[in-house]
């Protein structure tokens, strides 16, 4: 089990976004959440990485689960380039694969060397950086919101296979 969710409510305000929900996501499953816009399946991934809370109910991880997100609108540092950017949550857990990022980037039509900085990326070149990020650690459980927003049809099919 990687992940396990019981009961779970999360109100905002008086609005229940979330309610009584159980879930459970066992090692090489995938789950794809289908709802209408605002009915708190972007929510429910930020519950499960712990940037909302819920009111009631459990989120159980287990704990050598290694998680990799992207959810809605990927935020960087916008005077930095891309490779500045995945390097620096390389870094931060200490698990540094240029060699492994280099072959993201090219699979993604991106140049690790550019030094643009990511201010001036595209919606679609923006959202590449997002899911090379929620990738680049060879984390075991992917959570990812609207991730083909903004990608052009090659980028589509890198990210299907």
């Amino acid at each position: 089990m990687k992940l396990k969710i019981e009961h779970l409510n999360c109100h905002f305000g008086k609005k229940r976004v979330l309610d009584n929900l159980s879930l459970q996501v066992n090692s090489g499953e995938i789950i794809h959440l289908v709802g209408a816009n605002g009915s708190g399946k972007s929510t429910l991934l930020k519950v499960i990485i712990g940037a909302v809370p819920f009111s009631q109910g459990k989120v159980i991880l287990n704990p050598e689960t290694y998680v990799g997100a992207l959810i809605e609108n990927p935020q960087f540092f916008e005077y930095q380039s891309a490779r500045d950017n995945i390097e620096y949550l390389a870094k931060l857990r200490h698990h540094l694969d240029r060699a492994y990022f280099k072959q993201l980037f090219s699979d993604f039509d991106l140049d690790y060397n550019d030094r643009t900085r990511i201010k001036k990326y595209s919606l679609g070149m923006r959202q590449k950086v997002g899911i090379i990020q929620a990738f680049m650690g060879h984390q075991d459980l992917i959570l990812l919101d609207e991730p083909t927003r903004g990608l052009d049809k090659a980028s589509l099919k890198v990210f299907a296979n």
